[in-house]
């Protein structure tokens, strides 16, 4: 079920290349349209998901990734939609179209272990997960950001500062899309650590719930992402990190999550493993 959002990400993908390249309007217009068919598609694929597991599905590690990417493509279009501006579609869907390939070509199994079933863990994943979609947003404007600061500091007004919005308006997107992932992930990290000890308290001899500590790999990139994204709010308000610094903070902050949430979450990690 998988493929069909992906076919229409793909296609909503080339429609933003294409409004891109040659700024026509009904092109981008079509391009929205795609996306929003695809998140649509993307809503029912979950839907049927859930109504088969009976919870959102995202204990097993693809369709977890299936969802962040649902979260990353509804925060997307609320942005577009809000500030009508399309350009940050062709960085966008290339992020979208990839991840979306990793739950079609290994869509996996939803685990059902009992220590999953509690509200807590629900609330922890989808926290995470809503952050990540954020901070991956925000590092996508901090990498546009410096491109086009790059175009303005060697005053070549050329292809793409004819394209990406303004600095200011770059920057202020930035600031939103990062204080948001902040406080979501600040949730999300403080749930967990209250469901870990209820996890520990029902399964003392879970492995995997043994392995919860801050040495783990997982766990350990979480507390560095929330540091890094705490400096980086702190930074703006008190040191004037704003525009450059700021999209550089962002552009490392997704590096990290994009880390913790691929080659961390299906090979290094000791935790979290519940398959």
């Amino acid at each position: 079920m998988n493929l069909l959002p992906l076919t229409l990400y793909v296609a909503a993908g080339i429609a933003y290349a294409v409004h891109f390249a040659r700024r026509q309007t009904a092109v981008g217009r079509l391009a929205t349209v795609l996306l929003l068919l695809g998140v649509l598609g993307h809503t029912f694929v979950i839907g049927m998901q859930t109504m088969e597991v009976r919870h959102v599905p995202f204990a097993n590690p693809s369709r977890a990734i299936s969802t962040f990417v649902w979260l990353l493509t509804l925060s997307y279009l609320y942005l577009e939609l809000t500030t009508d501006e399309r350009a940050m579609g062709v960085f966008i869907l290339p992020i979208v179209v990839g991840l979306q390939m990793i739950p079609v070509l290994n869509p996996g199994t939803e685990n059902t272990d009992p220590v999953l079933d509690s509200p807590l863990f629900w609330v922890h994943v989808a926290s995470l997960l809503f952050a990540y979609a954020s901070f991956a947003l925000a590092g996508v404007l901090g990498i546009t950001y410096m491109l086009q600061f790059k175009e303005l500091k060697a005053k070549h007004l050329g292809y793409l500062y004819t394209r990406l919005p303004s600095l200011q308006m770059l920057d202020t997107m930035n600031r939103r899309a990062v204080a948001i992932g902040w406080l979501f992930l600040t949730i999300g990290v403080a749930v967990g650590v209250l469901w870990a000890s209820q996890a520990r308290a029902v399964s003392p001899e879970d492995p995997n719930i043994r392995a919860m500590a801050i040495g783990d790999p997982k766990i350990l990139f979480a507390v560095l992402t929330w540091g890094v994204y705490s400096f980086s709010l702190v930074a703006r308000r008190t040191l004037g990190w704003s525009g450059r610094r700021a999209a550089w903070l962002s552009a490392v902050g997704f590096a990290i999550v994009l880390l913790n949430f691929l080659p961390l979450n299906y090979f290094v990690t000791t935790s979290h493993t519940f398959e």
